[in-house]
């Protein structure tokens, strides 16, 4: 929902403008700022659709461990005694179960009908 809300609401550029722009008097190049910044709303917004969907979950998930560290380093460069357990902890607890879940007990994914479709197909003889 978070992506969704970057993107449809907010915007991309309203992102870029309301939580990258005041990193402006860092170190990072502006440029930098602007490109992560558009980026995430949609890296988060098709990742969730993934995780939803049960499709491609882990790269979904790696998807959006690099925005929880992107996001986690902002904090810390803007405040280096950043609060954890308000907004980080929890969504690497939620990412970590979701990772180390077995993938054969999740049988309501695509990635589990796809993968069952395929060992279901006859191979055809002499291909």
């Amino acid at each position: 929902m978070a992506g969704w809300y970057k993107v449809f609401q907010l915007t991309p550029s309203g992102h870029v403008q309301k939580w990258f722009l005041p990193y402006q008097d860092t170190f990072l190049p502006t440029w930098s700022l602007w490109a992560v910044g558009l980026a995430i709303p949609f890296i988060e917004l098709f990742a969730g659709a993934m995780l939803l969907l049960g499709l491609r979950i882990q790269a979904a998930l790696l998807a959006l461990g690099g925005v929880l560290v992107v996001v986690t380093f902002g904090h810390l460069l803007n405040e280096p005694l950043y609060p954890f357990h308000e907004h980080v902890i929890p969504r690497l607890a939620l990412l970590l179960f979701l990772l180390v879940m077995p993938r054969r007990e999740d049988r309501f994914s695509l990635d589990h009908l796809l993968l069952s479709r395929t060992r279901s197909t006859p191979v055809a003889k002499g291909a």
